[in-house]
């Protein structure tokens, strides 16, 4: 149970982090491009197996990566985005409840069983991104209040169903750790390659505060996933209840965040969306 409360506070902070960077002006993509680059660094010498550089190329999955890297980069940059000018509790409900995406996948490709709970769990997550982003005191539905975390959850969504996707379909048993890896360095080196392009119309600051934050942003990203696949290890608790609880923790836990460190304000709306998104996770997890 360590393990998954480790995994939640990392996953969490995440968001966090991500509202501190428009607070002391730190440049959200820079910042991002390091922590991939942090990231895989950490997952490189966390790595307990021998394998070559030069073997890595030849696995199945590895020309899928670099598409991946890409996603991550996008996805993660809008989540940032969200936290920033939405909210913290916001960016964490759109993200969590993604997994509705992955699950409707395995039941049209994977042929997988969906009971009427889980469609249930699906249109209450639905639900719950919007009634979680409303920042209106009106019922006017405001779109640059939605945009942000829609794409968010659809990308989000995107990226589980192309980790699944090349798992299933490619990977060897043992190979996760080392997928993972080139991912993160994927993204770093796609990262690298756009803000340089950008440059010339945005100069880069490459100050201490920028390389602060990305490093932060890094060890973060990295220990939130390192400590969720060290929880799916136990012989105690089942995977479909692990998500669940380090799901619903998050979102209880990036609130309370956002509450605490920002005084984010939540309406009687916001707070009914938290809660369908705390049910609809518990019934697509775990039914």
């Amino acid at each position: 149970m360590l393990d998954l409360a480790l995994s939640v506070l990392f996953s969490s902070s995440l968001f966090v982090i991500f509202k501190l960077f428009s607070k002391y002006n730190v440049q959200t993509m820079f910042a991002i491009v390091t922590n991939y680059i942090v990231a895989c660094l950490f997952s490189t010498l966390f790595y307990e197996d021998n394998i070559a550089i030069t073997d890595i190329p030849k696995k199945p999955w590895f020309i899928y990566t670099l598409a991946l890297g890409i996603l991550f980069i996008m996805v993660f940059n809008i989540m940032a985005k969200t936290s920033q000018k939405i909210g913290v509790s916001v960016a964490s409900v759109a993200a969590k409840m993604s997994l509705v995406i992955p699950v409707l996948v395995g039941v049209l490709v994977y042929k997988e069983v969906l009971g009427p709970l889980k469609i249930l769990g699906i249109i209450m997550a639905l639900a719950a991104v919007y009634f979680a982003s409303i920042r209106s005191r009106t019922i006017t539905i405001k779109m640059e209040n939605l945009v942000l975390p829609l794409l968010v959850f659809m990308g989000s969504g995107l990226v589980d169903t192309s980790i699944k996707y090349l798992q299933v379909t490619f990977m060897e048993k043992g190979d996760f750790p080392l997928f993972c890896t080139t991912v993160f360095g994927a993204a770093g080196i796609t990262g690298l390659i756009f803000i340089l392009i950008k440059s010339y119309q945005e100069p880069l600051k490459l100050n201490l505060k920028n390389m602060l934050g990305g490093l932060v942003l890094g060890i973060f990203n990295y220990f939130s996933i390192y400590f969720i696949l060290r929880a799916l290890q136990n012989d105690f608790i089942n995977s479909s209840s692990i998500f669940t609880i380090n799901n619903v923790a998050i979102v209880l836990l990036s609130t309370i965040f956002g509450i605490l460190f920002f005084k984010e304000n939540l309406s009687k709306k916001n707070w009914f969306g938290i809660g369908l998104a705390v049910i609809s996770i518990i019934l697509v997890a775990t039914t």
